[in-house]
């Protein structure tokens, strides 16, 4: 401030006037460079859109050919509406399950119905079934709703957008581990909220006499794959790498990890 004092008004207006004459005023130098900013991003773009073009133009061509064929072969009577539909639908099924695990696209449920106004919620007596279920409905995995990504509480797969977010375990990242229970329970998905897992085959064959389904172990896998972070090569006493140790560790990115997990305290049978 003292500094500033020793300043005359016309000293601050002159430097006040060259910098916004330098603002306004760009050098050529700038201007040449979002000059050529502008025609790699327009490079770019034309790239894409000739790609996008051809691909474009080749769905189209095996489009036709497929729906000619289709026509060709119901003029002839080889095959009928009803049953061309009921195969589509299974093929699309196997090729949406395919898609998904290869994480590719984005996934989100259609179902904007508010979740806070939701009253179909099921009542399962779950404290009473975890020792049978072992919580296999916290390992089941679905898509999250556009609320669910506004309100930021409920978290997602980086991998697969927008899966609901899991462990290495296999459960829930949101399973509190201590106590069993949803960690935001107040918050959870409207999914959550409808599943209904009596009626899930998977999980029980006969939900009144709590009989379990021989598939239930198909949603416990007998061993997972965890990513760790690598280390990285340490020095010893006197200064010298450990090549072969630090190698070793940088060949064991992928550590197996036990579903049943007794070492760790992570017991299938009972982590739900």
């Amino acid at each position: 401030m003292e500094h500033l004092s020793c300043i005359d008004d016309g000293t601050l207006s002159q430097s006040a006037e060259s910098f916004i004459a330098s603002v306004s005023e760009p050098s050529p130098e700038a201007i040449d460079g979002l000059e050529n900013l502008r025609n790699d991003i327009a490079e770019g773009l034309m790239f894409s859109h000739s790609r996008e073009n051809a691909n474009t133009s080749k769905v189209l061509e095996v489009a036709s050919f497929s729906y000619a064929l289709i026509e060709l072969l119901m003029e002839r009577g080889l095959i009928s509406v009803e049953e061309l539909d009921q195969r589509k639908r299974e093929v699309g099924q196997r090729l949406v399950e395919k898609f998904a695990e290869k994480g590719m696209g984005v996934a989100l449920t259609d179902d904007e119905k508010d979740k806070y106004a939701y009253e179909g919620a099921v009542q399962i007596d779950c404290e009473n079934r975890i020792p049978l279920c072992r919580g296999a409905c916290c390992r089941l995995s679905f898509a999250l709703t556009v609320q669910d990504l506004e309100e930021g509480d409920v978290k997602w797969e980086l991998g697969r957008p927008y899966m609901i977010r899991r462990s290495a375990d296999g459960y829930c990242h949101h399973l509190q581990r201590e106590d069993k229970r949803c960690g935001i329970y107040d918050q959870r998905p409207i999914i959550c909220r409808a599943y209904d897992c009596s009626k899930d085959k998977r999980i029980w064959a006969d939900f009144e006499n709590r009989i379990v389904s021989e598939d239930l172990e198909k949603l416990f896998p007998q061993q997972l794959y965890q990513l760790t972070r690598t280390e990285k090569p340490s020095r010893n006493g006197q200064g010298e790498m450990k090549f072969a140790e630090a190698e070793k560790k940088e060949n064991t990115g992928f550590i197996s990890v036990a579903a049943v997990g007794r070492e760790a305290g992570i017991q299938a049978g009972h982590t739900n």
